[in-house]
C-alpha cells in the first residue's frame, strides 16, 4: 500500500511528535479515522504503546485517542 510522505503511525515510538500528511485506506476504516479528527495537517504526539504495539495512544487535538495497528498503518505523519 502506498503510504505517501512520511512515516506510518504505526512506526512511530512513544515521545515522538509530528504532523499528519495523510489519512489512506478505504470505506469505513477511512471514514472512522477522518471522524475521530485525524485529518492532513493535525499535529500529534505519540503517548505509550502495549507491550506488542498494538494499540498506540496518541495525543491529538487536546484528547488522547487509542488505535489500533491496523488504523495507525492508514495515517503518515511527517515527524519533527
Amino acid at each position: 500500500m502506498y503510504h505517501g510522505e512520511g512515516k506510518m503511525l504505526s512506526k512511530l515510538k512513544p515521545g515522538d511528535t509530528g504532523r499528519i500528511t495523510g489519512v489512506f485506506g478505504s470505506g469505513m476504516l477511512r471514514r472512522r479515522i477522518l471522524e475521530m479528527g485525524l485529518v492532513p495537517g493535525t499535529k500529534i504526539k505519540v503517548k505509550g504503546m502495549a507491550p506488542m504495539g498494538d494499540p498506540i495512544e496518541i495525543l491529538v487535538k487536546g484528547y488522547s485517542l487509542t488505535l489500533r495497528r491496523q488504523e495507525a498503518e492508514a495515517v503518515t505523519v511527517e515527524v519533527s
